[in-house]
């Protein structure tokens, strides 16, 4: 029986196994990790007391939202909440000027999903001014 090796070889380090760990783990935090998001659009929440109301604005869109769902804008009804519609009959009301201030107006009752849908409808239109209306609140003294 021999027990002693007949050549001394030198041991070899593998990295390929090293390397592919390291690149799971690359893949695994870039996926994981979640990014600052920058608003695109930004919004003027005005407070409930003391404002100047949204009328006093002069010539300014008003997009007003009942509780159904229904879209109005400037007092005229549009056919459905479909973003494509919202965003034609802006175009049609607008025309290139993408500085008049838009004044939202929502029913308390109105699903969130109908005013998320009208602000990014603004937002990829180019409106800048945006202002959630509300309702002012008077306080007896």
């Amino acid at each position: 029986m021999q027990l002693r090796a007949s050549r001394t070889e030198d041991p070899e380090i593998s990295l390929t196994g090293l390397i592919d760990v390291v690149f799971l783990l690359l893949i695994f935090f870039m996926v994981s990790t979640t990014f600052e998001h920058q608003a695109v659009l930004k919004v003027d929440l005005p407070e409930a007391k003391n404002v100047d109301s949204p009328e006093d604005q002069p010539n300014s869109f008003e997009l007003v939202i009942d509780q159904n769902g229904q879209f109005y804008l400037n007092d005229r009804q549009l056919l459905n909440g479909e973003p494509t519609t919202i965003r034609a009959a802006f175009m049609e009301a607008a025309g290139e000027d993408r500085n008049i201030p838009v004044i939202l107006r929502a029913d308390a009752q109105t699903p969130h999903h109908f005013v998320v849908t009208a602000m990014d409808v603004t937002a990829q239109l180019g409106f800048s001014r945006l202002s959630i209306a509300t309702e002012r609140i008077v306080e007896d003294e």
